[in-house]
Parts: C-alpha cells; sequence; structure tokens
C-alpha cells in the first residue's frame, strides 16, 4: 500500500543532488576546514540546525545571539 505524503517519515538514508551558490560553496569550505568534518557531515548537521531552530521560531521563540561582551541581539533568518 503507498504511503501518503503526511503519514510517516522515512528514517533510511536518502541521496539529493544539489546545486550551491557560491556563498555555500564558500561557507560549507570553511566549516569543513574549522570542524574537520565531511561536506556532507556539515551539511547534514546544518539542515538539521535550520529545523530546529524554524520549530522554535514556529512555536513562538525569539531567535537571540549574544557576541562576546555585548547585548543580546535578534537573530532574523529569511
Amino acid at each position: 500500500m503507498p504511503q501518503s505524503a503526511n503519514s510517516s517519515r522515512s528514517t533510511a538514508n536518502e541521496r539529493y543532488s544539489v546545486t550551491f551558490v557560491p556563498p555555500a560553496v564558500e561557507a560549507i569550505a570553511d566549516l569543513t576546514a574549522s570542524t574537520g568534518l565531511s561536506k556532507a557531515d556539515v551539511i547534514n548537521r546544518a539542515v538539521q540546525i535550520y529545523a530546529y531552530l524554524d520549530a522554535q521560531k514556529q512555536d513562538g521563540a525569539d531567535l537571540l545571539i549574544r557576541p562576546p561582551g555585548g547585548a543580546p541581539e535578534k537573530l532574523h533568518i529569511v
């Protein structure tokens, strides 16, 4: 029986083919260099962090970041 799009989420690995814009390519390169993680790990973590932040925002939370020695600033993700 086919699954509907809204039924259950797959827990299997999936492969995607995506094209990244130059700023994203640079960010991935910077993150792989600074963390020692693979590109796949960096991208997987980025998606998970984005999903967490989006869920918090949908629940009405304000996203704040506080630079060292500075005051908290509201983070806007567009």
